[in-house]
């Protein structure tokens, strides 16, 4: 009995198991993209501030 002749076909080899295109960090990307590393110390310092504030 030939059993590659039966069932399901076989899904194609080499092929990213992951979406291909922009990642979360791209500049164009619809979401905006992440914060630079600054940007996110400036903001952790203005929320620490905040906090001895009151």
């Amino acid at each position: 009995m030939d059993y590659s002749k039966s069932g399901n076909a076989r899904p194609d080899k080499n092929t990213p198991k992951n979406k291909p295109g922009r990642g979360l960090g791209a500049e164009k990307s619809p979401t905006g993209g992440r914060p630079s590393k600054e940007e996110l110390v400036a903001k952790l310092k203005a929320i620490a501030e905040a906090k001895k504030q009151g």
